[in-house]
């Protein structure tokens, strides 16, 4: 479940990096601490005891300290096309290294398609902020695809701001992503 909210959260980006094993090397990779993707950031929704969305996100300094290990032995050696996506997306990858050290980063959120607008997602953000604030972090942080209105709109609802945006010049067509802020 982790993998496919994972994947619709970044727009097919998992699934294009990764390819048809995505939700097999995504899993494999949660299951491990230590790291951006692991279980110990993530959290479910669910209604009537089903699964209906998540919510993922970490403090900087857990960022800093995550090891890539876990999701590159779940992709094996020789995943050419995850290899390739990521040395011609390095700069995509290396935005979240600009996460301010007393910002709790939110990796993702995703809710069913069919359940929107009932409130899930803000019961997820509640849910993260708060932990955020357990956690002793300042501040929210967050990148959105400035294409994904509906997700832009709910964190401008919740307090959010634009901080930034990436990159300053259109460099891929259609790749454009907002950093999302909201002081604690």
């Amino acid at each position: 479940m982790f993998a496919r909210y994972l994947d619709q959260a970044a727009e097919g980006f998992f699934r294009f990096m990764l390819g048809r094993r995505y939700v097999d090397i995504i899993a494999a990779a949660f299951t491990q601490p230590g790291h951006d993707l692991s279980y110990q950031n993530v959290t479910f929704a669910e209604r009537g005891k089903v699964i209906v969305g998540m919510v993922s996100g970490y403090t900087s300094e857990a960022h800093h300290q995550s090891s890539t290990r876990p999701l590159k032995e779940a992709m094996g050696k020789f995943n050419l096309r995850a290899i390739i996506v990521s040395t011609l997306l390095a700069p995509l990858f290396r935005i979240i290294d600009t996460i301010d050290d007393s910002d709790f980063y939110i990796q993702a959120v995703a809710v069913d398609k069919e359940l929107r607008g009932l409130g899930i997602g803000s019961t997820l953000m509640d849910f993260i902020e708060n932990r955020a604030h357990a956690c002793g972090s300042t501040r929210l942080s967050l990148d959105v695809s400035a294409g994904n209105m509906g997700a832009h709109n709910l964190y401008e609802r919740r307090g959010m701001t634009v901080a930034s945006q990436w990159p300053k010049r259109l460099i891929l067509p259609g790749l454009k992503l907002f950093r999302m802020v909201k002081a604690l």
